[in-house]
């Protein structure tokens, strides 16, 4: 089980810009800003956090899937990220990873790999 997990990037406000535009969809928002890193999630714990990546280290490129609560909003998610600048990695839809794999794909303007998956069925 994951408690949080964080990101490095280059450009905080092109960051905030992006993840406050795509994680609503998912029912997570940003609940603490401090003058290098935000958190996001529920209130009382932010689970994903952007941190100001050092000059020598660049922003990092990972992976990071988001639990999505149903397919709908798995769609919703991929929409908003390409409406906030995200290249598409994979359009919603069914993986076959399990029966119930439905996920979509994108890679941040940092070049973070971000997924939202259900794991319910329609």
């Amino acid at each position: 089980m994951i408690d949080h997990v964080s990101i490095a990037v280059a450009d905080l406000d092109s960051a905030y810009a992006f993840y406050d535009a795509v994680l609503p969809t998912l029912g997570y928002g940003r609940v603490r800003t401090r003058p290098d890193h935000a958190g996001y999630g529920p209130p009382e714990q932010p689970v994903f956090w952007i941190n100001r990546a050092e000059p020598a280290e660049g922003a990092a490129s990972g992976h990071l899937a988001f639990m999505a609560p149903n397919r709908a909003a798995v769609d919703a998610f991929h929409r908003a990220a390409l409406a906030a600048g995200a290249a598409d990695n994979g359009a919603p839809g069914l993986r076959a990873y399990h029966a119930d794999y439905y996920a979509a794909f994108v890679i941040d303007p940092d070049g973070n790999r971000i997924e939202a998956v259900c794991h319910r069925p329609a």
